[in-house]
């Protein structure tokens, strides 16, 4: 369920630090502004990730919003797997994921994490990453809306990990999916009332 505790405290405190630093970069805001999109927290529902950026009507500021949100979670992964150890790995990613939904430069209010997550998923195991990428796809392409495949895709991450016999980032996975739950709560309650926003509604 976890990996083996090899590294020092001040290895994963660092790693920890590095990966929160590498999660909170605004690349949505940035991206917006950097393209004359305005201020990202004052369109739509005010997320700062890729599917509030399509809401611009921009797909490729969308798309660059949803590959650098993913990267940052992935680089966070492979950096600390590389310089350090595995367990580093996995809390640089945990990190990244939460500086990403709470960036201390946008007093703590940042994204939902779904593109983060399924890049740390992908740098964590790349073949449960890619299940975790399709059933997304397939989920919200099906609903026409991004939250239903964000929460399927977060809810059946650790039934990949489990298939696939990666049992060392099961407990990982299960805390990101229930943060991933809570981040969509209010997208939880328009899906029961019906009023859950369309991908790419403007």
């Amino acid at each position: 369920m976890l990996p083996d505790i090899t590294s020092s405290p001040a290895v994963l405190v660092l790693w920890a630090l590095l990966g929160y630093l590498a999660g909170s970069i605004p690349f949505g805001v940035l991206l917006s502004r950097a393209m004359g999109l305005g201020d990202l927290r004052k369109i739509g529902s005010g997320n700062i990730g890729a599917t509030n950026v399509l809401r611009t009507g921009n797909k490729a500021a969308a798309a660059g919003t949803l590959i650098l949100d993913g990267a940052k979670g992935a680089v966070a992964v492979l950096l600390a797997r590389w310089l350090a150890a595995e367990d580093a790995a996995q809390l640089a990613g945990f990190a990244a994921f939460l500086g990403h939904c709470y960036p201390a430069w946008l007093r703590f209010r940042g994204g939902k994490g779904v593109a983060t997550f399924i890049g740390l998923v992908l740098a964590l195991s790349w073949p449960v990453g890619l299940m975790t990428c399709a059933t997304w796809l397939a989920a919200a392409a099906m609903s026409r809306i991004s939250s239903v495949g964000a929460l399927v895709a977060a809810c059946l991450s650790t039934a990949w990990m489990i298939l696939l016999r990666d049992y060392d980032t099961t407990a990982l996975t299960l805390v990101l999916a229930a943060l991933i739950f809570w981040r969509h709560r209010e997208n939880i309650t328009r899906l029961r009332q019906g009023t859950e926003s369309k991908i790419g509604k403007s």
